[in-house]
């Protein structure tokens, strides 16, 4: 297939990238180059990059393809909060004119880069996809609204489908060290101390970076009538955790590093843990290739391998915001 996807160098897109080539698929990538320099490991190539803001995407930029797979987005709560009209105008205004451009280009397939952090304050733990949402930050409510605006244009011929993700971890060549697993491990590594800002007790579900990517091809491959207009959450039911929880399991891998509860940012209203049984009955061939200590054992030993340290730990590299914050600056002065 002619697959287009969307922020293909970023934390998930490397692993996409890669497993759609493995699978013999020719790439289309689109990335506006915002987080250049902060490759980790060498990218697999796609078969055409185009360096180019979604927001200026055209249906020639679409035509021909099987399937778009649109990842690209202000990425998480701290960096959506940053910028909220940013936030916005890319995460739901462009999501949303892309589809619509790829349905003018006959595309058949839009799968849209979710996030079950749209579950919020949750009312109750295990939650399905009929739940309530409850948005607290200016990203999980983009979130909802491409989905809602993006649903209205499905037909016989346009087919989209949104992949409610669970929070990501794990190992990428575009590490991100602002993800809850790999921020309480990078910290260990780098400092000595595993700092939880919370007391610990929000429960959060978790999946590796890489089966997100699988969960994408998995979406692309599956029959229309499992998918089509169907907003799925992707993760495991045995792969939610309460924070403390994380944060045992990295003292065991880093047996000298102490934990600090620090509380510095009270009680945290974002708590849900979620259930996944949809996504095993649509597409029951779909596995998890990671729990969450395989992910941690193999994001570890990366650590150690690069030779990660406290200026790492400090430095913009590897946090996405303080990258963000960085270039934003540069762009204003230079105005």
């Amino acid at each position: 297939m002619k697959v287009f996807v969307t922020g293909h160098t970023g934390y998930i897109g490397a692993h996409l990238v890669d497993l759609l080539k493995q699978h013999g698929h020719s790439v289309t990538g689109c990335d506006v180059g915002l987080f250049d320099g902060c490759e980790w490991e060498a990218l697999v190539s796609a078969d055409r990059d185009l360096r180019k803001d979604v927001r200026d995407l055209t249906i020639q930029d679409l035509s021909g393809h099987d399937c778009v797979m649109h990842l690209a987005a202000i990425s998480n709560d701290p960096m959506g909060d940053f910028d909220a009209a940013s936030t916005f105008s890319i995460n739901r205004d462009a999501s949303v004119q892309i589809a619509r451009l790829a349905k003018t280009a006959g595309v058949p397939r839009y799968l849209f880069a979710s996030s079950c952090s749209i579950y919020g304050a949750g009312q109750k733990l295990d939650l399905d996809e009929n739940d309530p949402l409850n948005p607290l930050t200016a990203y999980a409510k983009s979130k909802i609204e491409t989905e809602e605006a993006v649903s209205r244009l499905a037909d016989e011929h346009f087919s989209p489908a949104f992949l409610r993700n669970a929070t990501a971890y794990g190992h990428s060549p575009m590490l991100r060290i602002d993800l809850v697993v790999n921020n309480l491990l990078a910290c260990a590594v780098a400092t000595g101390e595993i700092r939880i800002m919370s007391d610990g007790s929000p429960w959060r579900p978790l999946i590796h970076c890489r089966d997100i990517a699988g969960a994408f091809i998995a979406f692309m491959n599956a029959s229309r009538e499992r998918i089509h207009n169907k907003a799925i959450n992707v993760g495991g039911n045995a792969e939610n955790y309460q924070v403390r929880d994380i944060g045992d399991m990295v003292s065991q891998l880093v047996p000298g590093a102490t934990i600090a509860y620090t509380g510095e940012v009270g009680a945290d209203p974002r708590n849900y843990r979620v259930k996944f049984d949809l996504l095993s009955s649509q597409l029951p061939d779909f596995r998890l290739e990671y729990n969450l200590a395989a992910g941690m054992e193999e994001l570890h030993r990366k650590l150690r391998d690069h030779g990660f340290s406290r200026q790492d730990w400090t430095g913009d590299k590897f946090v996405r915001l303080r990258t963000l914050k960085g270039r934003f600056d540069r762009l204003k002065r230079a105005a």
